[in-house]
């Protein structure tokens, strides 16, 4: 009898499940599977905020437009009628009466008004116009980084869901089989009713876990829809790569690259040549303008022949000077200047923040290796007492049951392996983004 019931555990309990932290690696998925790097692709060329970000930059290029525009003459076609009534004449007696001017009158001209020389406000304003399209450019960066950190995060989230709902279903085969075989054992009066219920509960107890683990699952999978702007309920899948490795850097230099290479920090050093430049520019607001001026056409209303039209034209140079603007410009200076120390200040506050996620970052990659490290040797101290307790089941020493437990701590342990090697991996791509470099 124990040869009999030794031989359908050998089958129940496959060695192929017991993997070792080296061998640790997914089942094919579907062809037509996202990878990474396929989905990071997709995200930061179709998302709505990248497009958002695009149109931005095209309206940056029309502002810039808009200030050059301003060394260009201003010219204008205009033209008129008018009929006017009483008239001044004079009368001459034996010569009859002469009007002054004519009844109707007409004109038409072209005009040209050209700006010599406003005194460097064109050009700082064509300077705050380009700064200002540099801060949309960067912001653009900002937006493409988050949006491929999300898409990671996604990925990795489904991965790990992916691969659990296997290992349980797994689980569930083996709990199924058992049941039938304690089922068949209690027909012969070799088990009891304990080991049939014993069974049964924690198969219930794996199929509530599959269960929570197939509700994130399609949670998971419509978040990477709408990352993606896929049909809501389109199904994916996704293609598993744990096999990132971290780059080389010293400890000493996360810092000082974060610093350098963050978009948050690029961003307030943009924002604040921006505000520098608005500050310059509203200074320079109650400059002179020099303009020169030009029009010419043809009216009528010359004497003699006042219903004639004759050509005429108008030049000249004007110059304004503003004197008094109920003091509006300086309380626009003391506002440009409140933005820069503002500025300043969401420098600090920028700086501080990257400080805590670089260091947040190195210390979570460390204990996430460590868990690598300490869930692989779980996972082979498992399989060891497992095939110790099939020995011991062999002998008669031990119950199924207890060999069922052997078998549930394998599939266990190497969910955990999995979790704590994804864990590692997405912790790689934040210490990455920690320091600035680019996810995309």
């Amino acid at each position: 009898m124990i040869f009999k019931t030794t031989k359908y555990f050998l089958a129940l309990f496959p060695l192929a499940v017991l993997f070792s932290a080296g061998q640790l690696k997914s089942q094919p998925l579907l062809s037509d599977s996202l990878t990474l790097g396929t989905i990071i692709s997709e995200v930061v060329q179709n998302h709505p905020l990248v497009k958002r970000g695009i149109e931005e930059l095209t309206t940056s290029d029309a502002k810039i437009g808009i200030a050059n525009a301003s060394k260009q003459p201003e010219v204008d076609f205009t033209s008129s009628y008018s009929r006017i009534g009483p008239i001044s004449e004079i009368t001459i007696p034996g010569m009859g009466s002469f009007a002054f001017m004519p009844k109707d009158n007409y004109s038409a001209g072209v005009n040209v008004n050209q700006t010599i020389s406003d005194f460097g406000k064109t050009e700082k304003n064509i300077s705050l116009e380009k700064q200002g399209k540099e801060v949309n450019r960067q912001s653009l960066e900002q937006v493409k980084q988050r949006l491929s950190q999300a898409a990671i995060n996604n990925y990795y989230a489904l991965v790990y869901l992916q691969e659990a709902i296997k290992i349980k279903e797994e689980q569930l085969n083996t709990l199924n089989e058992h049941l039938v075989f304690v089922q068949k054992k209690q027909a012969t009066g070799s088990a009891t009713q304990y080991e049939i219920l014993t069974t049964q509960v924690r198969i219930s107890a794996i199929e509530n876990q599959k269960t929570d683990l197939e509700t994130s699952h399609e949670v998971q999978v419509s978040h990477l829809n709408s990352l993606l702007g896929k049909p809501e309920h389109t199904k994916l899948q996704v293609k598993i790569d744990l096999d990132l490795k971290l780059p080389e850097i010293r400890n000493d230099s996360l810092i000082s690259s974060a610093m350098q290479n963050r978009d948050e920090m690029k961003l307030v050093r943009q924002r604040g040549k921006l505000a520098m430049l608005h500050y310059n520019l509203t200074l320079s607001q109650n400059n002179p303008v020099l303009n020169a001026f030009a029009s010419g056409g043809v009216r009528n209303g010359y004497i003699p022949y006042m219903y004639d039209p004759r050509a005429n034209f108008v030049a000249g140079i004007g110059l304004r000077v503003p004197i008094f603007d109920g003091k509006q410009n300086k309380f626009r200076l003391v506002e440009a200047k409140t933005a820069i120390e503002a500025n300043d200040q969401e420098t600090e506050i920028s700086r501080r923040n990257i400080i805590d996620e670089v260091i947040e970052s190195e210390s979570g990659l460390r204990a996430c290796q460590k868990k690598v490290d300490q869930s692989a040797l779980q996972l082979r101290q498992a399989s060891q007492a497992y095939d110790l307790a099939k020995a011991r089941f062999d002998a008669g020493v031990i119950t199924n049951l207890e060999l069922l437990d052997g078998s549930t701590a394998v599939s266990e342990s190497r969910l955990m392996l999995l979790k704590s090697r994804i864990d590692y991996t997405v912790n790689v791509f934040k210490l990455k983004s920690s320091i600035g470099e680019r996810l995309y």
